[in-house]
């Protein structure tokens, strides 16, 4: 059992002043923001951004995530309140017809209209919004995180943002200042701040308007069937265009702090920028590095090259995950299956690290964000999750039940009821072995002189008690390799009894497996090698 370190209030907020973890990093932004906390005792206000033409996903997942993570560390340097918004851009015209949902042609007939008023293909919720909106809120609540859901169609047609789009409509040429220049010349002869709704069509048009009275909230345009229209722009009768939209958002909820992926680097200057225009500071926060795939491409739901949140959780643990998307934010990170069994080991060493750290160090420990400082015991497990897998893609261990009986054996006094989470890592173990690892596995036979080594091992092995320990077992395994390999090629003995008996070019450490696995089911894997 580990010893925790007493950690005050005092001492953890002492050591986050001058913490290099990148959530302090992060919160440091927002105490410099508001040296003596934010006017009349008010929360600061986190935002993440979510689109809903299409299902939640990792990203969406990531974003949320880390956000959370700077958010708690303000609170442990401040103390100060802090609220969260979900922010959903519902309002959004639906520009094309996603490839993965059913009934496409419901969507298509009303593409062009806010997401709010296109049919749910799926016929359970009013819109695709509010289907996909649910599941944006199923998808957060599973995980735990606290926050607040925000529609922007409910923002727009309640009146909460009227005073932010009145403010719009009197910078009107300032902002299209912004603006224009960062377009094309063809773009620039429709572009406009304001997207009005046609009241014919009821679609978010992309056509120029002009600002008939800021403070009336009235404005000019040509609808869809030639007609000009003057109508308000107020009470959810139109939108704005992107960037200008999310600079309103950050004026009109007081947003102090929203990150966003480096593909957005551009939006972020220009909202910024719209947002100085409109009276306001933008909010604190950074860009952070988009996920590449296995070949080193970036990620695109278009290309179907991703990997799904569901994808990861299949094979890996929730934490597992958390600890590898808390890791250099600020650089690309590949993501895909492979990934898995060194992220939950990771994940585990660290967690061993943490009750035995000084609180300087526990907080550049990633468990330490990852369980809000209430790291969990037990602080390790008897067995990595590459040694479960390696148990687990041997022939006669491809169910659960059985790799727990190998467990309990090397492991007396553990069980599925006691040790909730090894026994999630088993079953997250068979069922990856079956996927990847076992149709990849093919076991040469060895060269003379390895078969001599593996006779000898054998023979050692022969001279074991069924309980031998895993060290005793490694020491005789060591003894082997130096008889016939030596000091400077014991590198080579490992390879080949991996090759031989595993199927695989790497494995565990053998005397851990060994003892693991059994001496007589081990000696009769070295008898199928020999034979």
């Amino acid at each position: 059992m580990h010893s925790r370190a007493i950690m005050t209030d005092d001492a953890l907020r002492s050591a986050a002043l001058t913490s290099k973890a990148w959530p302090f990093e992060e919160a440091r932004k927002l105490v410099a923001r508001y040296p003596k906390g934010k006017p009349n005792g008010e929360p600061v206000i986190f935002e993440t951004g979510y689109g809903p033409s299409g299902l939640p996903h990792i990203g969406t997942f990531t974003e949320v995530l880390r956000t959370t993570w700077v958010r708690r560390a303000y609170e442990v340097l401040t103390g100060a309140p802090t609220r969260l918004i979900a922010f959903s851009d519902d309002m959004d015209g639906l520009r094309k017809v996603p490839d993965n949902v059913p009934n496409g042609e419901v969507l298509a007939a009303a593409l062009g209209k806010p997401l709010t008023r296109v049919p749910d293909p799926f016929g359970c919720h009013d819109s695709f919004a509010h289907h996909n909106n649910a599941l944006l809120r199923q998808f957060l609540d599973r995980f735990g995180f606290d926050y607040e859901f925000m529609s922007a169609t409910d923002a727009y047609s309640s009146g909460r943002f009227d005073a932010a789009l009145r403010s719009v409509l009197r910078h009107f040429d300032d902002i299209m200042g912004v603006m224009l220049p960062t377009l094309r010349e063809e773009r620039r002869q429709t572009y406009s701040p304001v997207l009005p709704v046609s009241p014919s069509t009821g679609r978010v048009l992309q056509v120029p308007v002009r600002v008939v009275d800021a403070e009336a909230g009235t404005i000019a345009f040509t609808d869809e069937d030639g007609s000009d229209v003057t109508q308000s722009a107020l009470g959810g009768m139109a939108k704005l265009q992107w960037k200008v939209d999310w600079a309103m958002r950050w004026v009109a909820l007081g947003v102090d702090y929203e990150m966003a992926g480096k593909d957005l680097i551009d939006s972020t200057i220009q909202s910024g920028k719209i947002a100085r225009i409109l009276g306001a500071r933008p909010p604190e926060g950074f860009n952070y590095e988009m996920f590449l795939d296995e070949k080193g491409e970036k990620i695109s739901k278009s290309k179907g090259n991703g990997l799904g949140l569901e994808d990861w959780l299949r094979y890996g643990s929730e934490n597992s995950l958390q600890f590898y998307l808390w890791r250099e934010p600020k650089k690309a990170k590949s993501l895909h299956l492979g990934l898995i069994p060194r992220a939950i080991d990771d994940y585990w060493q660290f967690r061993g690290r943490w009750p035995e750290q000084p609180v300087e160090q526990r907080l550049g420990n990633p468990v330490h964000h990852i369980h809000e400082g209430q790291v969990p015991e037990p602080a390790t497990l008897p067995l990595s999750f590459s040694l479960l897998l390696n148990l687990a893609s041997l022939p006669g261990v491809a169910d659960k039940d059985t790799a727990w009986r190998f467990v309990q054996r090397y492991a007396p006094g553990t069980s599925a009821q006691t040790n909730p989470e090894l026994d999630e890592l088993i079953g997250l173990a068979v069922t990856y072995a079956r996927d990847f690892v076992v149709p990849g596995l093919q076991r040469r036979a060895p060269t003379e002189a390895e078969a001599d080594a593996l006779r000898d091992l054998d023979a050692f092995l022969a001279t074991l008690a069924p309980d031998a320990p895993a060290d005793e077992i490694q020491n005789g395994v060591f003894a082997v390799g130096k008889q016939h390999y030596g000091q400077e090629r014991l590198r080579d003995w490992f390879q080949a009894a991996y090759e031989t008996l595993l199927g695989s070019s790497q494995g565990p450490r053998l005397g851990s497996f060994i003892a693991l696995y059994g001496i007589d089911n081990s000696r009769r894997l070295i008898a199928e090698a020999l034979a």
